[in-house]
């Protein structure tokens, strides 16, 4: 059989018991070729090779994609060698796209495509050939299979997945530093020809950046590219086919290349001296301005970190750093005073926290200015010379005298004129008054020392053209005492003495007060004011005294009021009547003899810690004196009395009285009733107590 136009001649070589295929040489035949007959074929391994009997045979056509021609598009023509050309056989075409794109004239054989065939879509195409008779429609020639492969031409251009990129590169880079890698692809095939071969070439751009032909790297092309001269960058890059040739399709994209900050600029002060203005009454931490330095860089290149470091208000003044605005706040640090100084002068620096060592050949990255504070005045109140007063003055001074002055000046450069007041809510009583000029403080009431020994005043001072800068102050004012008061008896006394008494028996101690308060401590002289033959006073200046002396004691080991040693035990109990018979039996002293029956008191806590000691009984006639000597000899030789010296108090009642003792005390220790008949005889003050005890036998008669 035999094929025109694309017909490839594949003769198919038969050996036993191998298989093989000589090279195939493809070319166009326009003139029909005439099958080959089997032949012999050497061998290396010297067998004989044998090609069976076919009638046609062919593998592939080659058909250009993207026709552009009006009528169909002539792919290749079928023969077969039983074809005598009298139209008995009928050629039959199946497979892909046979009978729509492509089609066979069953008498001839010619293959048309009705089409045009894009290869992007579909590279081959496989179909089976036959031909068959006509009147018996069986076939003449086995049923063969072929392919039609779609040539590629170059009609599609490179493209880029992004029509827009963005990258990015530090500043100052070195050159050849990358940036970014661009790709675009070509749908032609690769494998045939050049159509699908891509090179790079940059559009726009130049001369900061370049781009590699065949890999598509951009890279920068100039070295210290400073982002604060230009940042941005617009790069456009051509992919071209056909290896960048003439005649090939090209695509563009479009790069956006961001130049990112390094920290290579130091910060800059915009002067170099700043001027700043505070008052003077400023507290401590007030902000009295603000210093900044700029920095070309951005982000954390461009922070910045301030201090102080010379200058004269180093010690006044200080300064923090505002990490928002990147600004210097200039604080107080220590109360000003316009009247001291008036004017500070501070050098501030301004230094990079993040510096890049790559770049510190372009330091230093800091900068200083002066800053000149000016302190303004302020008009302030009034200042004492003192934070307090203490004066001291006598009860006795006269009215109007001065007791002190107070000193006061305006520490404002005007020194305006001062007026003094007292605060009357301290001085109620107007006891005293201020001299309104200079200060001097003096009495407008009479003073007395017993009725109030301090007082405590506030004074003002203010200034006369602005009253209301204003300052107090504290002054205690002393009274001191002066003898100006006569002692006083501490009670009232009255005394009674029974008319057997002995002359020179005491019937009475008697003690005075006063109020005055002298620097030696009170002593007090005793004497009758009306003379009386029956009487006299002795005068021992301290009740204790004469014990004291007579004892010839050293001085007390513990002179403190809050000894823990009892020295002087008092009682103060009032006896509860005739029906009191737990309480203190002063007859005990007369009758030692009882003490072994005392027994202890039930409304108190027993504080008993020795064993009383048996004391002998004083005879009826024995004296006071001497009962009080023997008692003192007794405790003295008494082995539980304290180491220290000790007050011990006796009470004794004489027995000569002829109206014998009034008391109540001894009626437990003496038996059946008493006569107080007797009390009716003494006088109209004894009444009371003989209508007392003298009743009780009226009601018995009754």
């Amino acid at each position: 059989m035999t094929i025109y136009q694309l017909l490839v001649l594949f003769p198919l070589w038969i050996c036993l018991p191998h298989f093989c295929s000589p090279e195939i040489m493809f070319r166009r035949t326009p003139t029909p070729q005439k099958r080959i007959l089997g032949a012999r074929v050497p061998r290396s391994d010297g067998k004989i090779l044998h090609r069976q009997k076919r009638g046609w045979m062919w593998n592939q056509f080659f058909l250009l994609e993207e026709y552009t021609g009006s009528d169909y598009q002539y792919v290749g023509k079928l023969h077969s060698d039983q074809d005598k050309g009298d139209g008995s056989l009928k050629y039959i075409l199946s497979g892909d796209g046979a009978g729509t794109l492509f089609i066979i004239d069953e008498k001839t054989g010619d293959i048309h495509a009705t089409r045009r065939i894009d290869r992007e879509e579909k590279a081959f195409y496989t179909l089976r050939a036959q031909a068959i008779n006509r009147r018996t429609l069986r076939p003449v020639e086995p049923e063969s299979e072929f392919v039609i492969k779609i040539h590629d031409i170059n009609d599609n251009e490179p493209t880029f997945p992004e029509e827009i990129y963005t990258a990015s590169v530090p500043e100052m880079s070195v050159v050849g530093t990358s940036v970014v890698q661009v790709t675009a692809t070509d749908a032609d095939d690769p494998s045939y020809g050049n159509s699908a071969r891509v090179i790079y070439s940059i559009l726009q751009g130049q001369p900061y950046f370049s781009v590699e032909p065949e890999t598509g790297i951009i890279r920068t092309a100039l070295p210290n590219m400073n982002r604060e001269n230009r940042e941005q960058y617009q790069v456009v890059i051509q992919a071209k086919d056909m290896g960048g040739q003439m005649g090939g399709l090209s695509g563009t994209t479009t790069v956006n290349i961001t130049l990112t900050d390094v920290n290579d600029n130091p910060p800059r002060f915009a002067q170099n001296t700043i001027h700043l203005r505070v008052l003077e009454s400023s507290p401590i931490g007030t902000a009295i301005g603000s210093v900044k330095a700029t920095d070309a860089d951005t982000g954390k290149n461009a922070e910045v970190e301030y201090r102080i470091i010379d200058g004269d208000g180093t010690d006044m003044f200080d300064i923090i750093t505002e990490k928002d605005t990147q600004e210097g706040i200039i604080t107080v640090k220590k109360p000003l005073d316009y009247e001291s100084r008036r004017l500070y002068t501070l050098k501030v620096e301004a230094e990079n926290t993040h510096v890049d060592p790559r770049f510190y050949y372009l330091g230093p990255f800091k900068d200083t200015t002066i800053v000149k504070i000016s302190v303004e005045d302020v008009d302030e109140p009034p200042i004492f010379s003192r934070s307090s007063y203490l004066f001291e003055v006598h009860e006795d001074i006269e009215v109007g005298t001065i007791i002190g002055t107070v000193m006061a000046r305006d520490p404002d450069s005007t020194s305006s004129p001062i007026r003094f007041s007292l605060d009357r809510h301290t001085d109620l009583d107007r006891i005293f008054n201020i001299h309104s000029g200079n200060g001097s403080l003096y009495t407008s009431k009479p003073l007395d020392r017993e009725l109030s020994q301090w007082h405590n005043l506030t004074v003002i001072a203010a200034e006369i053209n602005n009253p209301k800068e204003m300052t107090r102050v504290a002054v205690f004012v002393r009274i001191l005492d002066v003898n100006d008061n006569a002692p006083q008896f501490a009670v009232f006394y009255d005394t009674f003495v029974c008319e057997n008494a002995r002359p020179g028996q005491l019937i009475q101690t008697i003690s005075a007060v006063d109020k005055d308060d002298p620097l030696g401590g009170q002593k007090f002289f005793f004497s009758l004011a009306a003379v009386n033959p029956n009487f006299t006073v002795q005068d021992n200046e301290v009740v204790l005294f004469a014990a004291l002396k007579r004892q010839r004691k050293k001085e007390p080991l513990i002179l403190s009021k809050e000894d823990i040693r009892d020295n002087i035990v008092s009682y103060n109990d009032e006896g509860g009547g005739e029906e009191d018979t737990q309480a203190f039996d002063i007859g005990t002293l007369r009758n030692p003899a009882a003490i072994e029956e005392k027994k202890l008191r039930r409304d108190i806590i027993p504080e008993t810690l020795f064993i009383p000691r048996r004391t002998p009984t004083a005879p009826d006639n024995t004296d006071v004196r001497d009962f009080i000597n023997e008692r003192l000899k007794e405790h003295d030789l008494d082995p539980t009395a304290p180491p220290y010296d000790s007050l011990a108090t006796y009470a004794y009642e004489g027995n000569d009285s002829i109206a014998e003792s009034l008391s109540s005390l001894e009626s437990g220790t003496t038996d059946g009733d008493q006569n107080y008949d007797y009390l009716r005889e003494w006088g109209p003050r004894f009444n009371k107590l003989a209508e007392m005890y003298g009743g009780g036998e009226s009601d018995k008669d009754s």
